[in-house]
């Protein structure tokens, strides 16, 4: 048993008969009333995000997970399937408990969330940044320079798209954040 004393990021616990993860939380101390806890918690068992508010010193029941180093081998009707990088032992996971799902390709390094009482994915994590080459977009023209704020959308390697600045072309490899799906920066 914790308290909303051990709030962090990440921490997992049950509640209503689900899993949920923090995201973040904040500690409300008002000019009248009792303190609370406002937090933003994932669902670890269908993905969705919600808020909820907890009085101060409210006790919760927590899990314990555990992060295994995956690689993403291929996707098929089953699933989405994994290799764990030192056992060579193989998971299905469905494609709701992937973060970023669209930016997944062949050979990845992922890490994905178990419940260590009973062995249950959680949730899969790609990370934070992801190199992928541009397959198509409008080519740029002459003039199109890094300091316009002008987009386009381009297709990626993996069949997501993406909006990038006019000066990126067809064949090019680009960094893309994982939590928002914007672009980052050019990967020489």
């Amino acid at each position: 048993m914790a308290t909303t004393a051990d709030f962090k990021n990440g921490l997992c616990f049950e509640m209503n008969g689900d899993l949920f993860s923090i995201i973040n939380f904040q500690h409300v101390k008002p000019g009248k009333g009792p303190a609370f806890v406002r937090t933003k918690l994932r669902n670890l068992t269908n993905g969705k995000v919600i808020e909820n508010t907890f009085n101060s010193g409210v006790k919760i029941n927590l899990i314990t997970v555990e992060r295994r180093p995956h690689q993403f081998l291929y996707t098929d009707e089953t699933g989405y399937h994994f290799m764990h990088n030192e056992t060579f032992e193989q998971i299905s996971i469905d494609k709701e408990l992937i973060n970023a799902p669209e930016f997944l390709k062949e050979g990845q390094y992922v890490e994905i969330v178990v419940h260590a009482d009973n062995e249950t994915p959680l949730s899969c994590e790609l990370p934070s940044f992801v190199e992928l080459e541009v397959t198509y977009t409008e080519p740029g023209m002459k003039g199109d320079t890094a300091s316009s704020n002008s987009l386009k959308a381009a297709a990626m390697e993996t069949g997501a798209t993406v909006m990038v600045p006019l000066f990126i072309n067809t064949g090019e490899r680009i960094k893309v954040d994982t939590r928002d799906g914007s672009y980052s920066e050019r990967v020489r």
